[in-house]
């Protein structure tokens, strides 16, 4: 061998162990891709949590959608629903039974546009609120005033101005009442009871 081909070997020789140091080992290959498979992991079903919610979210929000779509157009025929009811009660009830046969049929046909209507409403999930003798509810109720009862327990609704409506679980209009001061706090047995 000649001094030259030392040198080239010697050059080989250090070569070698040089590139198997500066190679990661078998070990820390598996490390990280084991590290990386769970990164990917953890990210795949956080996606995939994701999206089962937003399902969830988009179907609920299409049934909210669904159930409360008529909300402005049913709120705007409650104004027609008091009318009819407004023309009904403006009719004294002596001149109903005495009425002629002209005046009965206007009547009797104006009260059956009252109960179509309300049917309508009805198929479309409005429903008439009727607090009459209930306990008073500030999320269904609207109280215009009191009326001093000492027989009849406080905080029940005594009178109903204005009928109120709800669509689903949702008040559409509040009913405006009246409701007793003056009496007996009202417990869970009394308020589940009606009043006298």
């Amino acid at each position: 061998m000649t001094p030259q081909d030392e040198d080239t070997t010697s050059e080989q020789d250090t070569s070698v162990p040089e590139a198997n140091s500066a190679a990661p080992s078998q070990e820390a290959v598996i490390t990280a891709l084991n590290a990386e498979n769970a990164s990917l992991k953890d990210r795949l079903l956080r996606t995939l949590a994701d999206m089962e919610n937003m399902r969830r979210r988009t179907e609920r929000e299409i049934a909210d959608a669904k159930a409360y779509a008529v909300t402005n157009f049913a709120r705007d025929m409650l104004n027609v629903a008091d009318n009819i009811r407004r023309a009904l009660d403006s009719v004294p009830e002596n001149e109903r039974t005495h009425a002629e046969t002209a005046f009965k049929a206007l009547i009797e046909g104006v009260e059956l546009t009252e109960r179509d209507l309300l049917v309508t409403l009805g198929r479309f999930g409005v429903k008439k609120l009727d607090p009459q003798g209930a306990k008073f509810d500030p999320n269904m109720h609207q109280a215009m005033f009191e009326i001093p009862n000492e027989h009849v327990a406080h905080g029940t609704v005594l009178q109903v101005v204005q009928t109120g409506y709800a669509i689903g679980e949702r008040v559409l209009r509040p009913a405006m009442v009246g409701v007793s001061k003056g009496g007996p706090k009202a417990t869970a047995e009394t308020s589940s009871e009606p009043a006298n």
